[in-house]
């Protein structure tokens, strides 16, 4: 790990402010919306307008960097960014809103791609793993960071706007001063979504639920809290241990997903993640179980991504591995445009619970899933699957293409390990 701080500090330390920013905006446009009168839907809308800018983003993002460089659109893109978080105070419509988060999610989606495509240029063979473990703890230290922030300042106001955009200016700074090589830039062909459903209908469905659980954890959470009637200070705590949750748990989860069978893991992971949203749903009014809930299904949930694509790597020749990844960004980017709507439906039907109980019936359906796709073929030998690699759902195809590489080069050690102990037999 030392190794990765001291050749990539200013990316990750830039990519942890850039979160920060990123985690206060999106909370703080939850309470804000309440504030200003918007009605659930018009908040669903808003928040699923985040994603679907993301998406385009991850797909548009790599044509501007071959175009200009990744300088230019890093600092392009750093700069609306910081433009449209003063615009959202000064611009209450909810529609003008849908549009900024739009504009917001393909700026961030592009700065993510070009942070992570100097992420990967800057790991080796040797301490990839440790480099994608490094940038995902940033990321989460980030958003749990930038709750803490939301008690600093009025939601009313404009203050709480000003310090995402102060913040995200200055993450640029050390990233864009670094003496780090601007690295060449290429991209997979993706493998046709019939084609990866054909290897990994598990992972294929499980991707696309999973998208629509975090984009309603990452965008409803605080329309969900303010509806319930929770304080500032309680209602950025309950996000934060989310977070904290999706932090501590994705270690173990990971460690275990190396040693067992994958499918059953997801089963087991996606039931509890589903019997914890049914507690939320029932006894939210208890702020201390609401806490507790939020810890195990923000814990359970986060590391099934990752769980998710390692499944569907162990279908998966070497060469297909990374043309897959675009096919499950895809996937999990049509779930979350569409999860904040359906969640924001759900909770202007019967109340805030719906917020748990679309959490819970989508974990369900995934564990039933899992249970059928056990029946239908045999699971690979452990001797025979890659390793873990933890990953966000916010990372974008270049993120996931590292995952991939680093799981083939396990493979490929375990090959090399393998034959080395048939030669000395």
């Amino acid at each position: 790990m030392i190794p990765v701080l001291k050749h990539s500090w200013a990316l990750l330390l830039g990519m942890m402010l850039l979160m920060v920013g990123n985690g206060l905006q999106g909370t703080l446009l939850g309470v804000r919306g309440g504030i200003e009168g918007f009605s659930t839907f018009e908040m669903s809308l808003v928040m699923s307008a985040y994603f679907a800018g993301f998406l385009g983003g991850s797909r548009m993002a790599p044509e501007l960097i071959r175009r200009v460089g990744h300088v230019r659109v890093f600092a392009a893109l750093g700069s609306f960014i910081s433009a449209v978080l003063i615009l959202f105070p000064s611009i209450t419509d909810p529609w003008a809103w849908v549009g900024l988060r739009i504009l917001i999610g393909f700026c961030f989606s592009g700065v993510y791609v070009t942070a992570e495509s100097w992420l990967n240029n800057a790991s080796s063979n040797e301490n990839r793993g440790q480099a994608l473990s490094a940038y995902m703890i940033v990321q989460m230290i980030g958003i749990i960071a930038a709750q803490g922030l939301l008690v600093l300042g009025d939601p009313s106001g404009f203050i709480l706007f000003i310090v995402p955009s102060v913040l995200v200016s200055i993450a640029f700074a050390p990233i864009l001063l670094s003496v780090a090589p601007t690295p060449a830039f290429q991209t997979t062909k993706p493998m046709s979504l019939k084609d990866l459903f054909r290897y990994s209908p598990l992972g294929c469905v499980g991707t696309l639920l999973l998208g629509g659980v975090f984009s309603a954890q990452f965008g409803m959470a605080s329309v969900y809290a303010t509806q319930l009637g929770l304080g500032v200070g309680e209602l950025s705590i309950f996000i934060a241990t989310i977070y904290i949750g999706a932090l501590i748990l994705q270690y173990p989860i990971g460690w275990l997903s190396d040693r067992m069978d994958r499918r059953l893991l997801i089963l087991f992971v996606a039931a509890i993640g589903a019997v914890a949203a049914a507690g939320g749903a029932m006894f939210d009014s208890n702020y201390t179980i609401l806490l507790a809930v939020g810890f195990v299904v923000g814990g359970m949930s986060n590391p099934l991504y990752a769980l998710l694509i390692a499944h569907t790597n162990d279908f998966l020749e070497q060469d297909d591995m990374a043309a897959a990844s675009g096919g499950l960004i895809f996937i999990n980017g049509m779930g979350a445009i569409a999860g904040p709507v359906v969640t924001g439906w759900i909770m202007g039907t019967v109340g805030p619970s719906g917020f748990w109980l679309f959490i819970g019936v989508l974990m369900a359906v995934l564990a039933g899933y899992a249970t059928y796709r056990m029946t239908q073929r045999p699971a690979p030998a452990i001797s025979e699957t890659g390793s873990y690699a933890p990953v966000l759902q916010s990372a974008t195809p270049v993120a996931i293409e590292v995952a991939q590489e680093y799981f083939i080069e396990g493979l490929e050690d375990e090959d090399a390990t393998e034959a080395l102990g048939a030669t000395g037999s």
